[in-house]
């Protein structure tokens, strides 16, 4: 699967199903919001979150950097939630807190790393 398109449409399509049980499985955290906004909403979070991922990730990374280096590597996880709370942000009828999006942003890099390895994957020959 090294077609560009078709990775980018697999990846949209599990982090939609990863947001999806996320909110399903941890909800928004918030006691007076209930989560009634269905695979639609979450699809669309989906792409908003390929985006923002692709775009806002480096630059938090290079600003983190020292923050990252000192907690060795833990800091990662405040910024995949930072990622998931904007994402939310933007994306209509969703919302999470801070601390949701990040338990949430560490479902979504297990989802991401999956597909990597499983791209990148290649049997051995004999």
């Amino acid at each position: 699967m090294k077609n560009p398109i078709v990775l980018f449409l697999v990846r949209w399509l599990l982090n939609s199903v990863a947001l999806w049980a996320a909110f399903r499985v941890f909800g928004s955290g918030y006691d007076d919001i209930d989560v009634t906004a269905g695979f639609g909403a979450c699809l669309i979070a989906g792409l908003i979150f390929s985006f923002v991922n692709a775009v806002l990730r480096p630059i938090l990374i290079i600003l983190s950097l020292p923050a990252i280096v000192w907690s060795l590597g833990l800091f990662m996880l405040v910024v995949n939630g930072i990622l998931v709370y904007v994402t939310l942000a933007l994306a209509p009828n969703l919302s999470m807190t801070f601390l949701n999006s990040i338990i949430t942003g560490m479902l979504l890099s297990l989802v991401n790393y999956i597909i990597s390895t499983m791209v990148n994957y290649q049997p051995e020959k004999k």
